[in-house]
């Protein structure tokens, strides 16, 4: 375990918005940062960062946390995972005591496959340019292909000599284990003789990269003109690889992704080393398989906006159209380019440079239904049977676009090239709408079952096993039954209960006010906050803060308290244009405080005063009758005092 005062100095030294900013692209409003959530789909960002108190909070879900629960939730980390990162991250040296054996054994695995990958690493690079082999064979392969010692340095690569057993005899050597040579998938055991050989023997390497920098695994490129010898091998799946969830140059690419607000999608490695060198660095690449969902909502972390550039080939046309539906399900804004006959990204950048393939990729960008058009050729028009398939097809996809302004725009286009009237279109695609959803709820019903949906149709999400969009529930929120005023006074206590105004410390006059008057709040988590700052004044302890929330184990608690420490407004500049001084919230607390408090009271008057009105309506007895009439007049008489003489309300 780490001691809780190293804890303590990596909690103080992490800075949200740098942990959170290498995951997500923030931008800057006010004093804290926004971004769009990686919890959730969302178009318009919800998801705030506030660097003063080291927490960010999602105001769509209700997300929130600091940044190691950041870490937790957005890479999958153990708690002393996210611990070891940060300490990393800002140079703090961690002395652990002693976890318990399980943990131990689990987390010695990941760090020996992890040191194993990062060991052979640097092994295949030098090998690349201090080996004869090496060099003769690896490095003259990539300067052929066109690549520059600096591009191939950035991506790490290296080769793995021709002989049976160098990589494992030299990992041995150097305290390596057979058992961690398996299972990261550098050695290979043979049944039969139970001998060990090189995976990757006599190919150029090429290592995957998590986000965080760390050597994933490797997919190796064959040199020789062997028949039998499969083109590229990749490392199998392991503790700390899953191919599903990778994509090929992302570590590289990741901030040129945010800053040009776009990410080429190609097919492989070569094709994105060539595609960085050509000063297009915003690319990646699937590992080894067909795009996945996973993979997508790597991209989305940073952009929206993906362009394909997959081959021309059968392959490449059927693998795009089947990425494009992918994309669409994902909410992704997807283009195209297609490349001319027998050239890729790598091909089309060494026949004609670097300048003029970003000059193509500009030019020849377009949607996917002028995508679609172009491969099919003019002519499909003049043939009706080829051109209904087409259409149907095309429908299928546009189905998929949860934007409903995006989606339209496809119908209208789509109704444009094809001499199809819109509104046909647009039933067609709200018929396949409805059939998606009820297929997502395990209904298969026959297309004259099917009601036509309104082509204004929510987000949806597709499943794991198939790209059809399953409907986004929506998630009820613990504030959607806790009133305005319940919520301004607890907040008040969040966000400013240590500080002090003219009349005392804000915490000890909200507690001992409301409990003076036997004031309770109606929203149980609002009342076991509250009860929180309570005990702590009666214990003398220090006040709940944003840090005590933050580690907080109950969900509901944490993200409400976490929403409470994060500005959901900040005051537009137009109000000082106009001249208008907006003080801001730390200016105005002896105000808040004091109108928050008288508020919320004033609010328990009214709820009392309901009450005694229904009381009257059924009453049937005299005596009890006045006893009602008598409280109500009390509690009027109380309500005007409060709003006339401190709110300054009028009540008529």
């Amino acid at each position: 375990m780490i001691p809780a005062e190293t804890v303590q100095r990596i909690r103080e030294a992490a800075r949200i918005e740098e942990v959170v900013g290498e995951f997500l692209t923030l931008k800057k409003r006010g004093g804290s940062y926004l971004a769009c959530c990686p919890f959730h789909n969302e178009k318009t960002p919800s998801f705030h960062v506030n660097p003063a108190r080291g927490i960010f909070k999602c105001f769509g879900c209700g997300e929130a946390g600091d940044s190691v629960s950041f870490l937790m939730k957005h890479e999958h980390y153990t708690y002393p995972e996210a611990l070891h990162y940060l300490a990393q991250k800002y140079h703090i040296e961690i002395e652990e005591e002693k976890p318990s054996e399980e943990e131990q054994q689990r987390q010695s695995e990941r760090d020996a496959l992890f040191h194993l990958t990062e060991f052979a690493q640097k092994y295949f690079a030098d090998v690349l340019y201090n080996d004869e082999m090496g060099r003769a064979v690896g490095l003259s392969y990539l300067h052929g292909r066109g690549l520059t010692d600096e591009v191939i340095r950035k991506f790490g690569l290296g080769f793995c000599k021709d002989e049976w057993t160098d990589f494992t005899d030299h990992a041995r050597k150097n305290g390596y284990s057979d058992d961690v040579l398996v299972k990261t998938g550098l050695t290979v055991v043979k049944e039969e003789t139970g001998r060990a050989y090189d995976r990757f023997r006599a190919r150029v390497m090429f290592p995957i990269f998590s986000i965080s920098g760390r050597v994933l695994g490797f997919s190796g490129r064959v040199l020789t003109k062997e028949k039998q010898a499969a083109k590229y091998v990749n490392s199998p799946e392991s503790e700390i690889y899953i191919k599903s969830n990778s994509l090929y140059g992302l570590y590289q690419a990741r901030q040129a992704i945010s800053r040009a607000n776009k990410c080429y999608l190609v097919e492989g490695n070569v094709d994105v080393v060539s595609m960085s060198m050509s000063g297009v660095e915003n690319t990646v690449a699937s590992c080894g398989t067909a795009l996945t969902v996973p993979q997508i909502r790597l991209i989305k972390r940073y952009t929206p906006n993906v362009t394909v550039l997959y081959d021309g080939d059968a392959a490449g046309i059927k693998a795009t159209l089947k990425a494009v539906d992918l994309l669409f399900a994902e909410g992704m804004h997807v283009r195209m380019v297609l490349f001319p006959d027998g050239e890729d990204p790598d091909s089309y950048a060494q026949k004609y440079g670097s300048e003029q393939l970003q000059q193509y990729l500009a030019e020849h960008e377009e949607n996917f239904l002028l995508y679609r058009m172009r491969l099919v050729g003019e002519g499909i028009k003049r043939d009706p049977i080829r051109k209904a398939e087409l259409e149907n097809s095309i429908i299928q996809s546009i189905a998929l676009v949860p934007d409903p302004l995006e989606r339209a725009a496809y119908i209208t286009q789509c109704a444009s090239l094809f001499a199809v009237a819109e509104q046909t279109l647009t039933t067609l695609v709200a018929k396949r709408i409805a059939q998606l959803r009820s297929a997502a709820h395990g209904n298969t019903p026959t297309p004259e079952a099917v009601t036509p949906a309104p082509a204004e149709g929510t987000a949806s999400q597709p499943s794991t096993d198939s790209p059809a969009p399953q409907p986004t529930p929506m998630t009820p929120t613990a504030s959607s039954t806790i009133s305005l005023y319940e919520r301004r006074l607890v907040t008040l206590l969040v966000r400013y209960g240590n500080e002090q105004i003219p009349s005392g410390r804000i915490a000890d006059l909200i507690v001992s006010d409301l409990k003076n008057d036997e004031l309770r709040f109606d929203s149980t988590l609002m009342q076991q906050i509250f009860d929180l700052y309570d005990q702590a004044i009666q214990k003398g302890e220090p006040l709940p803060d944003a840090n005590f929330f933050a580690r907080c184990n109950d969900v509901a608690m944490r993200n409400m308290a976490m929403g409470m420490f994060i500005e959901e407004y900040t005051i537009s500049n137009k109000w000082k244009d106009k001249h208008v001084i907006i003080p801001p919230p730390e200016q105005r607390l002896s105000q808040d405080v004091v109108e928050t408090v008288l508020s919320f009271k004033s609010n328990k008057l009214e709820q009392r005063m309901r009450s005694v009105d229904e009381k009257l309506k059924n009453c049937t007895d005299e005596e009890e009758m006045l006893l009602l009439l008598a409280e109500k007049k009390a509690l009027k008489e109380l309500h005007i005092t409060i709003n006339n003489g401190a709110l300054h309300r009028v009540i008529t």
